[in-house]
């Protein structure tokens, strides 16, 4: 009896053209995680309103309020949600990509497909959310008269960046996570954590300058300075060498990511 053994010859260099050539593949299930995501809910896409505004309204009154911390002459709810973009995108990124492969297991143990797929796919949910975020950020700007500016042209390099930080963090977990099952319990831990000491609910210009370097060593901190800062054009001066070494994290990040992933994804199917 003849054995065929189908595996995948190919390198890091190809891995984005592999996910162009599986674009049909990656649509589908980007579709279906879409889905998912709200099935059998009672407010179904309201979740996606009602959580950063929750969120943002906890913070504000932690922070604004009881902590009396600055922020940076605006109006608090608009520091703090201009945050949250980043922040949730980020965070809802790494919470699905990280179980993505587990929750596909009939897939990954069956079929040849680049795995790579998953986890990537995962992301568009996030960006789904970050897209009606964007919306009800830009009624609470008319609503405190916060004018925008030119420097909305940049939130679309400063996604990337956040793609780039998400996903990285996305593909060393999820395959981690195929070995060691620890790793999904430790997800919700980080991102709890990452809430409060990551400036989300304040400015990082309250950090002593002595350590913002040092504390932009959490990649997020550039991100979210960057959205902020494009957000709101009255919010203080932009620490430029914490967000150069937090775009420098995020892109170590990444391609660690991808290249771990792609290294450790040919045995997926024997322990998953």
């Amino acid at each position: 009896m003849t054995e065929i053994i189908i595996e995948s010859n190919r390198s890091t260099r190809d891995a984005w053209g592999d996910l162009w050539f599986y674009r049909e593949l990656f649509i589908f299930l980007a579709w279906r995680d879409l889905l998912v995501r709200y099935k059998q809910t009672v407010i179904g896409l309201a979740w996606s309103v009602l959580t950063p505004l929750l969120t943002m309204t906890i913070l504000t009154l932690v922070f604004g309020r009881l902590a009396g911390l600055p922020s940076a002459d605006l109006p608090y709810p608009i520091l703090v949600f201009a945050a949250l973009l980043p922040w949730q995108f980020f965070s809802t990124t790494l919470s699905t990509s990280s179980i993505s492969l587990i929750n596909n297991r009939e897939m990954v143990s069956k079929i040849y497909f680049p795995r790579i797929i998953i986890p990537t796919a995962s992301m568009v949910v996030s960006l789904a959310d970050l897209l009606i975020s964007l919306g009800i950020l830009a009624c609470l700007m008319a609503w405190f008269g916060v004018e925008p500016s030119w420097r909305l042209l940049t939130l679309g390099p400063l996604f990337m960046l956040a793609a780039l930080t998400s996903l990285g963090a996305g593909y060393w977990i999820s395959a981690l996570n195929v070995k060691y099952r620890d790793f999904r319990h430790l997800v919700p831990f980080v991102v709890q954590f990452g809430l409060y000491v990551s400036p989300v609910g304040f400015s990082s210009a309250i950090v002593p300058d002595k350590w913002r370097l040092l504390y932009s060593m959490n990649p997020m901190v550039g991100v979210i300075d960057g959205f902020r800062w494009a957000i709101a054009p009255s919010a203080g001066a932009f620490y430029w060498p914490g967000f150069i070494f937090s775009v420098v994290l995020a892109l170590l990040l990444f391609s660690s990511g991808v290249v771990f992933f792609l290294k450790t994804e040919r045995k997926f199917a024997d322990v998953i």
